[in-house]
C-alpha cells in the first residue's frame, strides 16, 4: 500500500501551526521547511483544527500590532486635566497683569520683595529638591533643610517627595514615555503641557521602581509632605502678599498680583525651561548621544541649572557643571557659603581627569578639551612631573641594565 503522504504532511503542519513563538519566526521557518504558504492571508489547509489555529495567530498578530501602534501615540490621547489648565491660564494672565502693574503704579521697594522671594523660592528648588534631594550631591544639616524646605513651599512646584520621585524617574528614563516630561514630545508639552494632562502609564509605573527610602527617613521632608495642602498656600501666597500689604504699605491688588503671582509664574518657568529649552537647544561637549544641552540663558534664568549636559552626565556633582563662574551658577555660591559655615558637607564632585576623559570620548567638540588641547596639556603634565632617575647605566654592557631593557631593544647587522 503507497503510504499516506498527504495525510501526513498535514500532521506535521498542524505541528508546525502551534502558536509558540509569539512573533511567528519559528512558525514561518517550519512552514517554509514543509512548502506551506506564509502569506498573510487564511490558509486553505483542509482541516479544521490547522484552520482555525491560523486564524488564531493571525488575529494575535493583528492584536499585538494593534497595541503596539496605540502604545506609540497614546501620549496623544492623553486625558486632559482641566483644573490644572484653567489654572495656568488665571496665572499666566495674572503674571501679565502683575507685569503691567510693575511697570505703572508699584512701589519699588514691592518689585524689590517680589526679586527677592524669587530668588529664596528659586533656591529651594536648585539647592534643595534638586540638588541635594534628588542626587544626594551633598548633605545638610537640619536648619538648612528646614530652611531649604520653605523654601521650596514658597516656590510650590509640588510636595520635596513628589518633585524628587519625578526627577529621579527623568534622569532613569529620560526622553523616554516614563520621563514625566518627555523632551521628544515638542517643547510645550516638555515646558508645560506634561502639567495640564494626565501622566503616561509608563510614568507611575517606573515611579514606583524608584527607591524613596531616604526622603521617608527624613523628618522635614515628611513634615511637608503630610501638610503641604496647608504650607504651600501660606508660604507661596499668604505670606508674600501680607509682606507688601502690611510692611510696605502697598496696594493689596499690587501685593497679589506682583509678590504673589508675577513672582511665582516666572519662577516656575525659569524651572522648566531646564525641561523644555535645556533638551533642545544648546551644545553637548560632554555627551552628544543625550537630548540635555549646556545652555547659557538657562542657566542664568534658573540660577546655573542650564548646564544640563554635563549634569545629567554627572548628576552627582552638587554644582551640576564644571563651571567655576558664580555668574552663572549663583546656586552653587549658595552651597559654598553654607559649607564654609559647616552647615553644607560633603560636597561631592567630579574630577578634572574624568571630565577629560568623557569629553574626549563622547563630547560634540564644542569643549574647550579639543583633542590637540588634550594632547598639548597632557605633554606639559608628563614634562612637568617628577621622577626619580631609574637604571642609569653607562652603555650597553652595564649590569645595572635591566634585562626588559636588552630584550626590547633592536640591534641591528647582527652576527652570529
Amino acid at each position: 500500500m503507497a503510504p499516506n503522504v498527504l495525510g501526513n504532511t498535514l500532521l506535521l503542519a498542524e505541528a508546525c501551526i502551534q502558536p509558540e513563538d509569539p512573533n511567528n519566526n519559528q512558525i514561518k521557518a517550519n512552514k517554509s521547511i514543509l512548502n506551506v504558504r506564509t502569506t498573510t492571508e487564511p490558509t486553505t489547509i483542509v482541516t479544521a483544527k490547522a484552520r482555525v489555529q491560523v486564524d488564531e495567530l493571525q488575529k494575535t498578530d493583528s492584536s499585538s500590532s494593534s497595541s503596539s501602534s496605540s502604545t506609540s501615540s497614546s501620549y496623544f490621547q492623553a486625558a486632559l486635566v482641566w483644573r490644572n489648565i484653567i489654572a495656568f491660564v488665571y496665572l499666566h494672565g495674572g503674571f501679565l497683569y502683575g507685569l503691567y502693574l510693575a511697570f505703572t503704579v508699584a512701589k519699588g521697594s514691592t518689585i524689590l520683595l517680589a526679586f527677592i522671594l524669587g530668588l529664596f523660592g528659586a533656591f529651594g528648588i536648585t539647592a534643595g529638591a534638586h540638588r541635594l534631594w534628588s542626587h544626594r550631591s551633598y548633605k545638610a544639616k537640619w536648619p538648612l533643610r528646614l530652611i531649604l524646605m520653605i523654601s521650596q513651599t514658597l516656590a510650590f512646584q509640588n510636595s520635596i517627595y513628589e518633585w524628587v520621585r519625578d526627577h529621579r524617574v527623568h534622569h532613569k528614563f529620560t526622553d523616554t514615555d516614563a520621563d514625566p516630561h518627555n523632551a521628544k514630545r515638542g517643547f510645550f508639552f516638555s515646558h508645560i503641557g506634561w502639567l495640564m494632562m494626565k501622566k503616561h502609564p509608563d510614568v507611575r509605573q517606573k515611579g514606583k521602581t524608584v527607591d524613596m527610602a531616604d526622603l521617608e527617613t527624613d523628618p522635614i521632608v515628611m513634615f511637608q509632605k503630610k501638610y503641604y495642602a496647608v504650607l504651600m498656600p501660606l508660604f507661596c501666597f499668604v505670606i508674600p502678599t501680607y509682606l507688601a500689604y502690611y510692611f510696605l504699605d502697598e496696594t493689596f491688588s499690587n501685593s497679589w498680583y506682583i509678590v504673589a503671582i508675577f513672582r511665582y509664574v516666572l519662577s516656575l518657568n525659569g524651572t522648566w525651561l531646564v525641561n523644555s529649552a535645556a533638551h533642545i537647544w544648546g551644545t553637548k561637549p560632554y555627551d552628544r548621544k543625550i537630548s540635555p544641552t549646556n545652555n547659557t540663558f538657562v542657566a542664568i534664568a534658573a540660577v546655573g541649572e542650564g548646564w544640563h549636559n554635563y549634569h545629567h552626565v554627572f548628576p552627582w556633582d552638587y554644582k551640576t557643571s564644571e563651571l567655576g563662574k558664580y555668574s552663572t551658577n549663583f546656586t552653587t555660591a549658595v552651597i559654598d557659603f553654607f559649607a564654609k559655615i559647616g552647615w553644607a558637607y560633603d560636597l561631592k564632585s567630579v574630577s578634572d581627569d574624568m571630565i577629560k576623559k568623557r569629553v574626549l570620548r563622547t563630547g560634540d567638540g564644542t569643549h574647550t578639551y579639543s583633542e590637540e588641547h588634550l594632547r598639548e596639556k597632557m605633554v606639559d603634565y608628563i614634562n612637568n612631573l617628577d621622577h626619580d632617575n631609574e637604571n642609569v647605566v653607562w652603555g650597553w654592557d652595564d649590569h645595572d641594565m635591566a634585562e626588559d631593557d636588552r630584550r626590547d631593544a633592536t640591534v641591528s647587522n647582527k652576527k652570529d
